[in-house]
């Protein structure tokens, strides 16, 4: 089979959609009201897919949306003459799905029989609370926000809405497009509150003569200066193999990423930390230009009386702090959402931190372990 010229699986799902679903939707069940959308998993519903995604699970693929009753109803009839009426291929691509070993993970096939296609028939809540462990077309809790990896808001909140009859999934994703303002500056202040936590490290590494972790230190300082962007630029930030593609789109990306690559690529710690110490001047200037809370100085001093140069990142997360209105939020500890505090120092160096963390995200999603792409 000729390789087909690379579309964007957003753009091929909505062709998808209107070309070859819909006409047969609206064939097979006249009236039935529904919403159809690319959302979930999948390098495509972020904007990351290149041709390489389409090794598996990638190609025409969609959720439709039903009224529970109607799923009830139609779902399973809907997804057997999908399976049978549905084209083999779709723009040069196979519509059919194969199993990839014991994994299940589907890569598209071409068959001579009934297509096993990727078009999924469920309704909303059903779908949401699958993804996320809640349903957002009720009322979202604290513990809700705090409890979902952001990889999986960032999941629901892209991707793409083609048609929305049942008036409620744009909804919902407006719900989840970003989070309260005040639960906003808490974890911003988190973020703040990891760096703080490890800033001094890269240096106290290097003194006893260990520049591999003096290294690690770094790295993980990286990543958290660049989750802070995105979270300063309102982005949910993605899971590790697309946080520099992310972080690609903030705008402290040109400034910031000549920088944040020399403190990786420095072989001795004064020289990382020299590189880092103008990182965290960069994103300081930016916090204050948010004017989420009262100017901070932005430029780095020693570590009390070791000789290491650091921002003392937890003036930033006091100040942000101090403009929390909601006594929900301002009584929480200063640990964040579950990809904050699951490796934070302040959790595992306090025992009573780690016990409630734990029971504020019982109901966190599992990982999804088909998100190769």
């Amino acid at each position: 089979m000729t390789t087909p010229s690379f579309v964007p699986g957003l753009e091929l799902s909505r062709r998808f959609y209107l070309e070859a679903v819909r006409p047969l939707l609206d064939e097979a069940v006249p009236g039935v009201v529904h919403s159809a959308a690319r959302l979930g998993s999948g390098s495509e519903v972020l904007g990351f897919d290149t041709a390489r995604s389409a090794d598996h699970e990638w190609g025409p693929r969609l959720q439709v949306f039903l009224h529970p009753q109607d799923v009830t109803r139609h779902g399973t009839r809907i997804t057997a003459l999908l399976s049978e009426r549905l084209p083999k291929t779709f723009n040069g691509y196979p519509t059919h799905f194969a199993p990839l070993g014991e994994s299940g993970i589907g890569v598209m096939r071409t068959t001579d029989g009934p297509v096993q296609h990727r078009v999924e028939v469920t309704d909303l809540s059903t779908w949401f609370t699958a993804q996320l462990g809640f349903d957002p077309g009720k009322d979202i809790a604290l513990t809700d926000w705090l409890a979902t990896p952001t990889q999986r808001l960032a999941e629901v909140t892209a991707g793409a809405v083609f048609h929305d009859g049942l008036g409620h999934l744009v909804p919902a994703r407006t719900a989840l497009d970003w989070y309260p303002h005040d639960l906003w500056l808490h974890l911003l202040a988190c973020q703040w509150q990891r760096i703080a936590q490890e800033e001094a490290f890269v240096g106290r590494c290097g003194e006893v003569g260990d520049e591999l972790g003096s290294a690690v230190v770094a790295a993980r300082l990286v990543r958290d200066l660049m989750r802070l962007c995105l979270l300063m630029d309102r982005r949910y930030p993605p899971y590790s193999k697309w946080t520099g593609s992310a972080f690609a789109r903030t705008p402290q990306a040109p400034t910031l990423t000549p920088v944040l690559t020399e403190a990786l690529a420095a072989t001795d710690w004064p020289t990382r930390e020299h590189h880092l110490a103008r990182a965290y001047q960069t994103v300081a200037a930016a916090h204050n230009q948010l004017g989420l809370s009262d100017r901070v100085d932005p430029t780095t001093r020693p570590y009390h009386d070791r000789p290491f140069q650091v921002l003392h990142a937890e003036r930033f997360a006091r100040a942000l702090t101090t403009h929390i209105i909601d006594p929900a939020i301002r009584a929480l500890p200063t640990i964040g959402t579950v990809d904050q505090f699951i490796d934070s120092t302040d959790v595992l160096s306090r025992p009573e931190l780690t016990r409630a963390a734990t029971r504020a995200t019982i109901s966190a999603p599992p990982e999804n372990s088909a998100s190769r792409q």
